[in-house]
């Protein structure tokens, strides 16, 4: 169960984030995960005409990033390395933190499966 919470709420969710997550799962005996609902906007290019820069928080890489970091959130991503395989496709390994391995650990195939 993916539950999408807005961008400012995110930090004050952060507080009960776990203690949720656990009476969720117990709920609905599924794996739940929170994520804020962040924008993409596109580049800017001649043709559209815009008037102030795009931040660095709507950029695609950046959203990509904080995605990734909201799904695993009790854990920190600590390593990324990016393998391109020969017919083109990326494959992402994603290195999290140790320290919280027992409580994400379980979880592996639903990060996956979420952050595709």
């Amino acid at each position: 169960v993916v539950v999408f919470v807005p961008v400012p709420q995110w930090r004050t969710l952060q507080r009960v984030h776990t203690r949720l997550v656990r009476e969720l799962e117990k709920k609905f005996s599924r794996h739940v995960v929170f994520l804020a609902q962040r924008r993409i906007l596109s580049k800017p290019t001649r043709r559209s005409r815009q008037k102030q820069l795009r931040p660095r928080s709507r950029t695609l890489t950046h959203v990509h990033d904080s995605i990734l970091e909201d799904l695993v959130y009790p854990a920190e991503v600590v390593g990324r390395r990016t393998r391109v395989k020969l017919d083109g496709s990326n494959l992402i390994k994603v290195h999290l933190d140790k320290s919280q391995q027992t409580n994400v650990e379980h979880k592996l195939d639903t990060f996956i499966t979420v952050y595709k």
